[in-house]
């Protein structure tokens, strides 16, 4: 397994904003929509592993009101992987929770969207539908979040003196 340096010559640049919109969408596809779109490639890709899949914690931090000074809410359950395709191409698979087989799928078809043979694929078969799925979701709940909004208001009784 190799070790953080060797992993950094991996990392997907910092400034790489199509790259990342795709991975938050990744993350958002359940595990049988990533196997569906796995199973449904002809030939499937080989690839190794680069970093196994692996299950850890990541301290997550909050804003009280979204801009009050930051603190640690708690600890949440990540998995993570790192696949080199045999074309070249590696890719990072972090996913909440202890799907290991999720993580490494995240990682594939990162990987393959940087290829230039299976990026519309993946576009299509997967990014397209998952964005879809999680557009309508959150829709939902915003209807319901605001189906049960109260807006309070304060009067002032009296006269002004």
């Amino acid at each position: 397994m190799p070790d953080t340096e060797t992993m950094n010559e991996y990392a997907p640049p910092p400034g790489d904003s199509r790259r990342r919109a795709a991975l938050a969408v990744l993350v958002r596809a359940d595990a049988r929509e990533l196997a569906t779109a796995w199973n449904a490639l002809s030939p499937q890709p080989s690839f190794e592993t680069v970093r196994r899949p692996e299950t850890g914690l990541v301290m997550a931090r909050g804003r009280i009101g979204g801009g009050g000074a930051a603190f640690n809410f708690g600890e949440v359950t990540v998995t993570r992987c790192a696949v080199k395709m045999a074309s070249g191409e590696v890719g990072f698979g972090h996913v909440l929770g202890r799907d290991l087989k999720r993580a490494e799928l995240v990682a594939c078809f990162d990987a393959l969207l940087q290829s230039d043979r299976y990026r519309a694929y993946v576009e299509e078969k997967l990014l397209g539908p998952v964005a879809a799925r999680a557009a309508a979701e959150d829709e939902l709940k915003r209807r319901q979040t605001a189906a049960t909004r109260v807006n309070f208001f304060t009067m002032v009784r009296g006269d002004d003196e």
